[in-house]
């Protein structure tokens, strides 16, 4: 057996039992320079749009509510539910054939997709025309990370994916901050309609680019041991369920979605009720922490996942466990003090913390699967983390807000209390990355040897 202290890209092939000369893989493919990294930067700002045209939402929350006439129970449900469940029940089967076939079409035709209905979302005029919008964005930006992901593993060797995963995601602080911050200074301008408008433009354009620059990349070229075949979805599952370190990856990344990006979520309409803000100030609030804060830290992430000690995935486990735990304290204090300082001081102790966790995990969920399973493993992990940040955390403090409201309605303060209920929550995703980290070596072993 090998020594479980040695991260899996480091094992002899000739080592996996049952291991015929036929399968073992040619020596590591080699990928020229600029063309991994201009994969991943094209890659990154798919990512980057993808987060912006889903998160548009949070900042123009307020003025789409006061329009339609919505409780906060109903913006919310209008806002996330119609994407998020499209986007969750498209999610998997688009992944499974990611995993069969062209992935970089896949890429490609669902940033257009996407796109155009984010386009449609500023041009609705009622209630069922922005929930029809909603749902093509959500069938549209089901097909983009779990094929990019996978593209990018295939750019990038085991032992250098948690660090391009995590230059990976800069989109996602990017993607924030253009959702916050400019979409913000767009809405205050040129009303809410024209955020939506600003954002779907540039992702038709990019999707050409994709399309006629990108070429899809071997799949598992860089891998110690290649996969042979094709995985059928059961398989897939019944292979995910027996690595308990990947649940409990997916199920940590999940729940830092539900705490950070929940939080998140709702913080520009806290900020208008409790402060007073319009709808530019407080996009910009946010804004600059996500752009700033969120690529110092996915930058930090990556930095330190590069260094050699951080081929222990142990130790990659535990860095993500006291990160997330020591952030969940601001993320308390931020929605507790009355304040505008210190929860702005808050602010930036705590959310570019929900960007660290994100590169990292992908790599871990990749590494967890074989070659052949890749897209369709990164598409459960982003269905949980969606689920919980898209449908429940939305709904949960919706509902809490309003029902904390009472006969009165919802407002500054029953918004403020609904948020502590979710903040505590960063606590139970550090008890996950714990439990991943007591058998992520084996369970990198035994991908390997799957692939065998």
């Amino acid at each position: 057996m090998p020594d479980p202290a040695i991260p899996p890209a480091s094992v002899d092939p000739l080592a996996v039992p049952g291991l015929s000369s036929s399968a073992i893989a040619a020596p590591l493919a080699a990928v020229a320079p600029f063309e991994r990294w201009y994969v991943l930067i094209v890659m990154c700002l798919v990512y980057a749009l993808n987060i912006a045209a889903r998160y548009v939402v949070t900042t123009v929350f307020e003025p789409i509510r006061l329009e339609l006439h919505l409780t906060d129970t109903g913006a919310a449900f209008l806002t996330g539910i119609p994407l998020a469940l499209f986007y969750v029940v498209c999610g998997i089967p688009i992944a499974w054939l990611a995993d069969r076939s062209n992935r970089r079409n896949i890429v490609a035709a669902s940033l257009v997709l996407w796109s155009g209905f984010t386009v449609l979302c500023g041009l609705a005029l009622t209630y069922w025309q922005f929930l029809i919008s909603r749902i093509g964005a959500g069938v549209g930006e089901a097909g983009a990370t779990p094929p990019s992901t996978s593209i990018v593993s295939d750019c990038f060797p085991p032992e250098r994916r948690p660090m391009a995963l995590s230059v990976f995601a800069l989109g996602a602080p990017i993607g924030a901050w253009l959702a916050a911050d400019v979409a913000g200074g767009v809405a205050q301008a040129h009303g809410w309609r024209g955020a939506f408008l600003a954002l779907g433009v540039p992702g038709v354009l990019l999707g050409a680019l994709v399309f006629f620059t990108l070429r899809e990349p071997t799949r598992g070229r860089l891998d110690a041991v290649v996969g042979a075949g094709k995985a059928s979805f059961s398989e897939a599952l019944a292979f995910l369920w027996r690595q308990r370190a990947a649940f409990h990856v997916i199920m940590a990344s999940g729940v830092c979605s539900l705490w950070g990006w929940g939080l998140v979520w709702w913080t520009p309409t806290f900020l208008l009720r409790a402060y007073g803000l319009n709808v530019a100030q407080a996009g910009a609030i946010t804004g600059h922490i996500h752009l700033i804060g969120g690529i110092l830290a996915t930058a930090g992430a990556a930095w330190l996942m590069s260094r050699p000690s951080m081929g222990d995935p142990h130790r990659v486990l535990r860095v993500l466990a006291w990160v997330t735990g020591c952030a969940t304290i601001p993320s308390i204090i931020a929605y507790w003090t009355d304040s505008l300082w210190l929860a702005r001081v808050m602010f930036w102790a705590y959310i570019p913390a929900i960007y660290f966790f994100i590169g990292p995990c992908m790599a871990l969920v990749l590494n967890l699967a074989p070659s052949i399973m890749r897209s369709t493993f990164t598409a459960w992990s982003v269905l949980v983390g969606n689920v919980f940040n898209l449908i429940v955390a939305p709904q949960f403090v919706g509902f809490l807000s309003d029902t904390f409201g009472g006969i009165h309605g919802a407002d500054a303060a029953s918004l403020r209390w609904a948020l502590l209920v979710l903040a505590p929550t960063g606590f139970w995703a550090t008890w996950h990355f714990v439990l991943a980290a007591r058998t992520v070596a084996a369970d990198m072993q035994r991908a390997v040897s799957y692939a065998a």
